[in-house]
């Protein structure tokens, strides 16, 4: 189970945690019906973000596809739309964007303005060479995609779903394991011997530090590679070494946990409460650069984070360790803070 099921984890979760808005359902009222309107309305659909859900003659059989959810946004092209486009060099269009869902009605918008706008600077870029005399200096932008060339949301969200996982397995796992000892009494048996505390939670903790990287290597070299196709530009080395510290972390913070419950069910509740918090405030959904003030202290004292931005930063842009030297430092110290709690939080008595 600790093995299989992250597999499948990373397998789904990745299709499911994608906010790439696309076939976005586009209803077109045209009332112009020239070649202008015409390429406009070829230009949406041949994007790829935009399926035609209906060409209407008025704006109220365009209302009526948006009331039963079958259009996301109306487009209205007025009557003399190419010839005010000829003859004034300006003209306005309608949108109309269905804002039930947030997200969809805000990304949907932009890319049907940007594409207007696109099209718009074509038709100009035409007038400009047609024109023999009086010719206006043209500026062309190249724009160049770095790190993520083909813009694929996978190669970002990947990446973040996999320390997520091992996150789970470390924090969950390593959380129920002093626990388990308490609800079954061996724990007496434990305490009696002559083993020291440090002794004891290195027992708890390492055989799970082998999971995690087993689950690590599993997601990395099996799924990521073959199913998704990425392929880590930076050092493995690098990235396992930040890796074993991380689990160090996340385990120690596990173990923590489980030498203050006494049941199995508090300590899946407490470790569910903060893992919930990791995740959510680690910058793998929103940026934290988009966050309060208050909760980007919360994101800078997630360890999760730090994890998740070394992954990004070795994987895809191949950063090394003068990118990473203070990532380093920062799991170092929270890795110091969990065990060290825990290993004083242990009451062993002789």
């Amino acid at each position: 189970m600790l093995l299989v099921l992250p597999i499948i984890q990373l397998l789904v979760l990745p299709l499911a945690a994608n906010y790439e808005v696309k076939n976005i359902n586009i209803a077109v009222v045209d009332h112009d019906h020239s070649p202008y309107s015409q390429k406009l309305i070829s230009k949406l659909t041949a994007s790829g973000y935009f399926q035609l859900a209906g060409y209407n003659h008025s704006f109220k059989q365009a209302d009526e596809l948006i009331e039963t959810d079958l259009a996301d946004l109306i487009l209205e092209i007025p009557k003399g739309f190419e010839r005010n486009l000829i003859r004034e060099n300006t003209e306005k269009l309608f949108i109309a964007v269905n804002a039930i869902n947030g997200t969809k009605a805000g990304v949907g918008g932009a890319y049907l303005s940007r594409i207007i706008n696109d099209y718009y600077g074509e038709i100009r870029m035409q007038w400009l060479l047609q024109e023999r005399y009086n010719a206006q200096p043209l500026i062309e932008i190249t724009a160049s995609n770095w790190f993520n060339p083909n813009m694929n949301y996978n190669f970002f969200m990947v990446p973040g779903i996999l320390a997520i996982l091992v996150t789970m397995i470390g924090g969950y796992m390593s959380a129920l394991n002093i626990v388990k000892e308490k609800e079954i009494g061996t724990i007496e048996q434990i305490n009696v011997t002559p083993i020291r505390k440090f002794h004891f939670i290195l027992g708890k903790l390492i055989p799970f530090w082998i999971i995690g990287v087993a689950v690590f290597t599993l997601g990395l070299f099996v799924i990521a590679r073959f199913v998704y196709q990425i392929v880590p530009v930076g050092s493995l080395l690098l990235l396992y070494a930040f890796l074993g510290l991380y689990l160090l972390a996340i385990l120690g913070f596990g173990l923590l946990v489980s030498t203050y419950c006494e049941t199995q069910q508090q300590a899946m509740s407490v470790a569910f409460f903060f893992v919930m918090i990791f995740m959510l405030m680690s910058g793998l959904f929103t940026p934290i650069e988009s966050m309060p003030e208050w909760a980007k202290v919360i994101a800078y004292l997630n360890p999760v984070t730090y994890f998740i931005e070394v992954m990004r930063m070795v994987i895809l842009k191949g950063s090394g360790f003068q990118d990473l030297q203070y990532h380093f430092l920062k799991m170092a110290g929270f890795t110091a803070v969990f065990n060290g709690w825990a290993i004083l939080n242990y009451r062993k008595t002789n």
